[in-house]
């Protein structure tokens, strides 16, 4: 990925001084490497300053003649002494050359179009254009006159080229993201919140070991579990993997998801029925509350959220849990944007995980952070009908590298 690219090398580096040189040294397409950069520095990953530089490159076609030739040469070296017809000529030269090149080898007088017969009026020819392709390919100069013709043929085009300078200040990757990617193809689960084969509207099986271990000793009722709905959240999909897990010789985990979540939610300008969910977890001995914690503030403050508060929760599957708060200045208020806990051991040990392995998770929003970071006050404007679609276009493309 390009990313992976742009992220690698400064690692080892300190700067990209020319945005459109590393592409081209990559052959990576160059805007995909600017909108990268303008990423990074406005999640606050890395600290960029962008200096605006012309500079002229070959478009598609220019690099096509660059390679092979002009159109205009390509067509001369196909014309024997004797000379040919026209329609001899055309089977030989690649139609979409064949009328340019017509027309630049007669204005240079390189060739007669007879009715009959097209021939020769020169021995030989140089190839000009596609030396100065080449030598604007290499980074030369060449004569302004010459600028404008291949201008005019559109072969180059002008660049506006992003120069990084003290690119990195404070760089470091983000050790949070060497995490596994989950599956997130079930948009339904069964109640249970367990491995399921989905019916229209119930379950067929359940891992039955794992049923009669996890029902907490209090009522329960085995046709409510069955039952299927759309996931509320994506926990359904992080105790699949730690079953999974726990099926083999126990070994650290770190596993993570962004995916699609539904809710009967009021629609309002911090809630939606349907919003995306960031999933976190880590699976290892002798976790605690402190490494949820640092894992959570390590994680906003790469995106330059450093105002979280946390509160006490309930959640029917973690204890302890917490809530976390984050500051929009828009709202001047303390918004929530996710939650978060430790896995109760009434969750694993029927699993068969080892008895010391704790497990810290977290389900963050995807539109709130955002909403903060963008100083939006309406959620509404992020996703759904009402999205203002020059915002989207007004903003760099985010993508999150994950190791």
């Amino acid at each position: 990925m390009a990313e992976d690219t742009v992220l690698g090398f400064l690692e080892k580096n300190e700067e990209i001084s020319d945005s459109g040189d590393f592409a081209a040294e990559r052959g990576i397409n160059h805007n995909d490497i600017v909108n990268i950069i303008k990423s990074l520095h406005g999640f606050r990953l890395v600290d960029a300053q962008d200096i605006k530089r012309e500079k002229w490159v070959l478009t598609d076609e220019g690099k096509t003649y660059a390679a092979a030739g002009s159109p205009e040469v390509q067509l001369f070296l196909a014309i024997p002494l004797g000379g040919l017809s026209r329609e001899e000529l055309q089977r030989k030269v690649d139609p979409s050359l064949y009328k340019i090149g017509c027309s630049q080898a007669m204005k240079n007088k390189w060739v007669e179009m007879g009715k009959q017969l097209v021939s020769k009026k020169v021995q030989n020819v140089d190839d000009k254009v596609k030396d100065l392709l080449i030598r604007i390919q290499d980074r030369k100069a060449i004569d302004q006159n010459d600028i404008d013709a291949l201008k005019k043929r559109k072969l180059i085009a002008l660049q506006l080229v992003l120069a990084i300078v003290n690119l990195i200040t404070a760089f470091e990757r983000v050790s949070l993201f060497s995490f596994e990617e989950m599956p997130m193809n079930n948009f339904v689960e069964s109640s249970h919140l367990a491995i399921t084969s989905e019916a229209p509207s119930t379950t067929k099986t359940l891992p039955e070991d794992y049923v009669e271990g996890v029902k907490y000793g209090y009522d329960w009722k085995r046709e409510e579990a069955n039952k299927n709905l759309l996931r509320t959240h994506t926990t359904a999909v992080s105790s699949r993997m730690l079953y999974l897990l726990a099926q083999n010789p126990f070994a650290p985990k770190k596993y993570f998801s962004i995916d699609r979540v539904f809710r009967n939610e009021a629609v309002d300008r911090t809630h939606l029925a349907e919003f995306h969910q960031i999933k976190g977890l880590v699976c290892d001995r002798g976790l605690t509350l402190g490494d949820l914690i640092g894992v959570l503030q390590d994680f906003f403050s790469h995106l330059g959220m450093s105002k979280l508060r946390f509160k006490p929760a309930y959640n029917p599957y973690t204890k302890p849990s917490m809530e976390i708060f984050s500051y929009h200045e828009g709202f001047k208020k303390w918004v929530e944007i996710g939650n978060s806990g430790m896995f109760r051991p009434e969750m694993l040990l029927p699993m068969g995980l080892p008895e010391d392995v704790r497990v810290i998770a977290w389900g963050l929003s995807l539109g709130r952070p955002t909403m903060i970071l963008y100083g939006i006050d309406n959620i509404r404007d992020l996703f759904g009908h009402k999205v203002d679609l020059g915002l989207i276009k007004r903003n760099p493309i985010c993508r999150i590298g994950i190791d």
